[in-house]
C-alpha cells in the first residue's frame, strides 16, 4: 500500500513539475528534469543529509523512471490538454493524489531517519520528514525562477511539519507501522482542509 501511494505521489509531483516547465516554455529536457526533480529531489537531499550514499533514488530508480515517463507523456500536446483543461473534478483528484504523496513522503522521510540512525534527534527526524515531502517542490520552483510554492500557498509545508512531528513523537511508543499511518494521515487531512478552507499563515503587511 505504501509503495502504491508513493507511486501515486510521484506521478502527481512529476505532473506538477512538468507543467511548470511547460509554462516556462522549457524544452523536452527541461520538462523531464523539472518533473523528475519535483518527484525525487526531496528524497535525494534527505539521503545526502543522512549519509545514505548513493541516494535510494539511484539505487532503486523506479520512482525516478516513473517521473521521467510521466514527464515525457505530459510533454505531448494531447496528454497536456488533460491537465490544462481545468475542471472541479480534475482539481479534486489531483489535489487528493498530491496530498497522499505529501503525507506518504513525509512519513517515509521520518522512517528513513529512524532507519539510518540509531537514535535520531526529534529535530532531525522532523526536518528530514518535511524535506522529503516538500523538498522536490522547492527545487522545482527555484529551478523555474519562481517563489517556492510552500512559502505563499495555504500551509502546505505546515501540514507536512505537523504530520512529521506526530510521526516522530509516536515512533518509540507506537512502532513503525502505526506511527507512519497516523503521521501520513494527519498530513493528508490537514492539506485537504487547508486547500478547501483556504487556510493561510499570517503575512507581514
Amino acid at each position: 500500500m505504501i509503495f502504491i501511494l508513493e507511486l501515486l505521489g510521484t506521478i502527481a509531483f512529476a505532473v506538477s513539475g512538468a507543467m511548470v516547465a511547460i509554462e516556462k516554455r522549457m524544452d523536452l529536457l527541461g520538462v523531464i528534469l523539472l518533473g523528475m526533480t519535483t518527484a525525487v529531489g526531496g528524497g535525494i537531499i534527505r539521503d545526502l543529509i543522512l549519509g545514505s550514499i548513493p541516494p535510494s533514488a539511484f539505487v532503486h530508480p523506479v520512482y525516478a523512471l516513473t517521473a521521467i515517463g510521466v514527464s515525457i507523456l505530459v510533454f505531448f500536446p494531447r496528454v497536456r490538454r488533460v491537465f490544462t483543461a481545468k475542471s472541479h473534478l480534475y482539481d479534486l483528484i489531483l489535489r487528493v493524489i498530491d496530498s497522499l504523496g505529501l503525507g506518504v513522503f513525509t512519513a517515509v522521510g521520518v522512517q528513513a531517519a529512524f532507519t539510518a540512525l540509531t537514535e535520531p534527534t526529534l529535530f532531525l527526524a522532523v526536518f528530514v520528514g518535511v524535506l522529503t515531502g516538500v523538498g522536490g517542490g522547492v527545487l522545482r520552483d527555484l529551478f523555474a525562477g519562481s517563489t517556492p510554492y510552500i512559502m505563499v500557498k495555504h500551509f502546505y509545508a505546515t501540514a507536512s511539519f505537523v504530520g512529521a512531528l506526530l510521526c516522530a513523537l509516536l515512533w518509540p511508543f507506537a512502532g513503525q507501522g502505526l506511527s507512519t499511518l497516523i503521521g501520513a494521515g494527519v498530513v493528508v487531512v490537514l492539506r485537504l482542509m487547508a486547500a478547501h478552507y483556504r487556510w493561510k499563515l499570517p503575512r507581514a503587511k
